[in-house]
């Protein structure tokens, strides 16, 4: 049985940063394509990142990338997503993800889904 567990959500000051966690069993994060999703209120789930293993490029969506960072400890079978300057638009339930094929991932039909952590940015 696959699971994700997601931590580190809470609510943060805008301009702030947060260290989200998934945490994997039944798979090996290396042995997959891993990603970051989140779903504002009353709005789609957006896909934010993935990480490329194999000392790949990660990659980001364009609105978050120059204030995200997606990294992957396979020791500890631990995905992390670093996000700074942090704003209300932020606020979201974020959702770490996995699939064996990107382009699955990517267009948001993975195969394994955690259960979210909220993450919630004041003004």
């Amino acid at each position: 049985q696959v699971t994700l567990v997601e931590s580190g959500g809470g609510l943060v000051q805008g301009g702030g940063s947060l260290r989200l966690s998934c945490g994997a069993s039944g798979i090996m994060i290396s042995r997959y394509v891993m990603g970051w999703f989140r779903q504002a209120p009353g709005k789609e789930c957006d896909f934010l990142a993935n990480l490329v293993w194999s000392g790949g490029t990660p990659y980001y969506r364009e609105s978050v990338k120059a204030r995200s960072t997606i990294s992957g400890d396979p020791a500890t079978n631990t995905m992390y997503l670093q996000m700074n300057s942090l704003k209300p638009e932020d606020t979201a339930v974020y959702y770490c993800a996995a699939d064996g094929i990107t382009s699955r991932l990517r267009g948001g039909v993975p195969d394994y889904w955690g259960q979210g952590t909220q993450v919630t940015v004041s003004s």
